[in-house]
């Protein structure tokens, strides 16, 4: 009895340390499990701090191609100043594929400070990383970069890239890319630049909407046509009265006319030149709006009425 009893009293303290066990084992992973939550909301609420990024920072150096692309991901979704200079570092790197993916990820840099690390890829062998550049200083709206850009229009050997350049000097909106989309307006239409042309007049309508109505204006257009409510429902965003263009504008205004005559022109690019004589507001292209309100192309009417509210003069 003695050792049944013995043996009972052992299987009971087997028992229980059995449950003991499995108990701390239960508290072990729920603390762990709030401790890792309670990272995640920390991490979150402070997602900049600059010893975060120091892994990453060194798979920029050590990595392989994956690697880094998978570090430049992270540092992009990131989204801050300091993860964006950290992310500068392989925008020299040897694979061009971690220089694009670079490029997307230095957008939270001052845009002087962009100007100075994608200008120079501009001139880059890859014609991708060239394109990629080149829509990056637009987004940025580098100032800096708007002399490079134009020469990039005028130079650059790939179509894909000059259009991406004259797309950014739009988006940087400033009247001194003016001439190199008045140098793309002067050649003849051809199937070999129509891509070209139809960027180049929706970018000179984009420098002069900021030009007219501020860089910052709601007004600015971000669709051709905006859309296509009634007449009654679209706002107005020009002056009472239509105005002489600046004098900034008056060559690319007289190639925009002359282009809009030209039955050589590609549909789209007719419609952006719409686009353009809208924003310009200048009452001289009052004959070819109106006369294209009725058109059957219904992009194009559309976007000739929305001209002429910029232009304020509307029969």
């Amino acid at each position: 009895m003695g050792n049944v009893t013995a043996t009972g009293d052992a299987a009971c303290g087997i028992g229980h340390t059995a449950r003991h066990k499995t108990y701390n084992s239960g508290v072990s992973r729920i603390v762990k499990t709030l401790i890792f939550a309670g990272l995640i909301v920390f991490a979150a609420a402070f997602p900049v701090r600059a010893q975060d990024d120091g892994p990453l920072a060194a798979i920029l150096v050590s990595g392989n191609s994956e690697q880094k692309r998978d570090a430049l991901a992270q540092l992009r979704l990131q989204n801050s100043e300091v993860s964006s200079r950290i992310a500068a570092r392989a925008l020299s790197d040897p694979d061009e594929l971690v220089r694009a993916a670079a490029i997307g990820a230095i957008g939270k840099l001052p845009a002087s400070e962009v100007s100075a690390h994608l200008v120079p890829l501009l001139s880059d062998k890859a014609e991708f990383i060239r394109r990629e550049a080149a829509f990056a200083l637009g987004k940025a709206r580098s100032v800096e970069a708007v002399t490079p850009l134009s020469n990039a229009v005028k130079n650059d050997r790939a179509p894909i890239v000059r259009a991406a350049a004259a797309a950014a000097l739009g988006k940087i909106g400033s009247e001194n890319g003016l001439g190199a989309l008045a140098a793309v307006l002067r050649k003849r239409p051809g199937s070999g630049n129509e891509y070209l042309r139809r960027v180049a007049a929706h970018s000179i309508g984009e420098i002069a909407e900021r030009v007219r109505f501020g860089p910052d204006s709601s007004g600015l257009t971000q669709t051709t046509p905006a859309n296509f409510l009634p007449q009654k429902y679209k706002r107005p965003v020009a002056s009472a009265d239509p105005e002489p263009a600046l004098p900034a504008f008056s060559e690319v205004l007289t190639l925009l006319l002359k282009a809009a005559g030209d039955r050589r022109e590609n549909a789209d690019t007719r419609r952006e030149i719409a686009f353009a004589l809208g924003a310009i507001g200048d009452p001289a292209a009052l004959g070819f709006l109106r006369a294209n309100t009725a058109s059957q192309d219904d992009y194009l009417a559309e976007i000739c009425r929305e001209a002429l509210l910029k232009i304020r003069i509307v029969r």
